[in-house]
């Protein structure tokens, strides 16, 4: 195309009057294209036209350059700026970096070695290895802003010194246990069971709770073990199936090697319990074990890391005071549940059926001599054990800190 001949507004508006309709192919590339505004607007003047006849050109580009209406208004608010038309290139060295992979590595060893104090403590740490004991590793550190601090401790350098990722590995199908939801139909003793992990720290792990719970009265007993291998889980697991004042008809977990095992399913085997496992995409199978994990393991012994050789008195502690205390004094939500006109399950928690797992027991079982737990129940009220409960936290927890004080120091 010829385009030195539109040399003028009426020109172009013959030409776009006569190209209506029509949509060009442009196939030269970016540079003939951005030459091609530049002549054009150039050549018509445009910082000389009026409001219209700005609008004329912008369709006639728009037209034969291919470009959108936006990325003209872009190229020609360059032109109107005296400035290149092509597109602005990156510097090639990038932002100037003042905390080097060095400087990152030696914070995170530095919080490994203070069990990672806040941002102002170890900002203090940097300055006084840096001007105290004359480390020349720390000058940089020294002068850190406390808000950038934290900026270095959420960068992926430090968390690959610091945390040990690892994501879920794909298991073998296994033979062993039904893969269905337990089916209780009203009777105590289908049990839901889950392993709580209290965390890891600096690479050490932590102890494991082991929760498991009724499925009908919500009885609940919670353990703690150093690791979940055979040799610790399934002393502690036997205990704690021998601490349900029923029979154990039925254990139902998820799909974790610690219960769906060879070993596991031969001891339930000699109790004559079923062994169930979640489906896959069925999240309600292990629902009430999961809920129970958050709402009483979670809230009573907390998400702070406890080192593996206090599994045992942490065991002490939930044998001796929390087991009984969730089931002889803690209220539980029962639903009552009835189908509508159109087919729909309601579920409804009325005030009636909020009992303790020991009064849902007994109300399902009269048969069962429950004479001492209900004893065990009157000898202390809800509020005293509360109390006690408390009490023996607060002693468990604060014999832990001492210990890890006076190994810390």
């Amino acid at each position: 195309m010829q385009e030195e001949r539109l040399d003028s507004i009426e020109r172009l508006e013959q030409f776009l009057a006569g190209t209506a309709g029509v949509a060009p192919q442009v196939s030269v590339g970016e540079p003939e294209r951005q030459a091609h505004v530049w002549r054009v607007l150039s050549r018509l003047g445009y910082k000389r036209l009026s409001r219209r006849d700005k609008g004329v050109v912008v369709r006639y580009l728009q037209h034969t350059s291919g470009y959108s209406r936006q990325h003209l208004v872009r190229l020609i608010g360059r032109f109107v700026a005296n400035a290149p038309l092509g597109q602005r290139k990156a510097p090639v060295a990038g932002f100037y970096r003042r905390y080097t992979e060095a400087d990152i590595a030696l914070l995170a060893q530095t919080d490994t070695l203070h069990d990672t104090p806040s941002g102002l403590a170890a900002k203090r740490l940097f300055e006084r290895a840096w001007q105290l004991y004359g480390d020349d590793r720390y000058e940089r550190l020294a002068d850190i802003s406390v808000a950038h601090l934290y900026n270095l401790r959420a960068t992926a350098r430090y968390q690959d010194v610091r945390v040990r990722w690892q994501g879920t590995r794909a298991g073998k199908a296994v033979s062993i246990g039904v893969r269905r939801a337990p089916r209780p139909e009203g009777r105590a003793g289908f049990i839901r069971i889950d392993s709580v992990h209290q965390g890891d720290q600096d690479g050490a792990k932590g102890v494991y709770h082991i929760n498991a719970v009724d499925c009908v009265t919500q009885w609940e007993v919670v353990a703690t073990c150093e690791k979940i291998s055979e040799a610790y889980l399934l002393p502690v697991l036997a205990e704690m199936l021998a601490a349900f004042p029923f029979t154990i008809q039925g254990v139902h977990a998820d799909n974790g090697s610690e219960y769906i095992n060879h070993r596991v399913a031969g001891m339930l085997n000699k109790l004559n319990a079923e062994l169930t496992k979640s489906r896959p995409r069925r999240s309600n199978d292990n629902a009430l074990a999961e809920t129970k994990n958050g709402a009483v393991v979670r809230k009573f012994l907390g998400y702070s890391h406890i080192p593996q050789h206090f599994a045992a008195q942490v065991n002490a502690f939930c044998r001796d005071y929390l087991n009984p205390y969730l089931n002889l004094h803690r209220p539980c939500l029962f639903a009552e549940q009835r189908t509508d006109a159109k087919g729909k399950d309601l579920k409804r928690y009325p005030q009636r059926l909020v009992q303790t797992p020991l009064e849902k027991l007994a109300s399902l079982r009269p048969e069962i001599a429950l004479h001492d737990l209900q004893q065990q129940a009157h000898d202390m009220s809800d509020n005293e054990a509360a109390e006690q409960l408390q009490k023996a936290r607060a002693a468990l927890f604060e014999s832990i800190n001492r210990r890890l004080n006076r190994a810390a120091a």
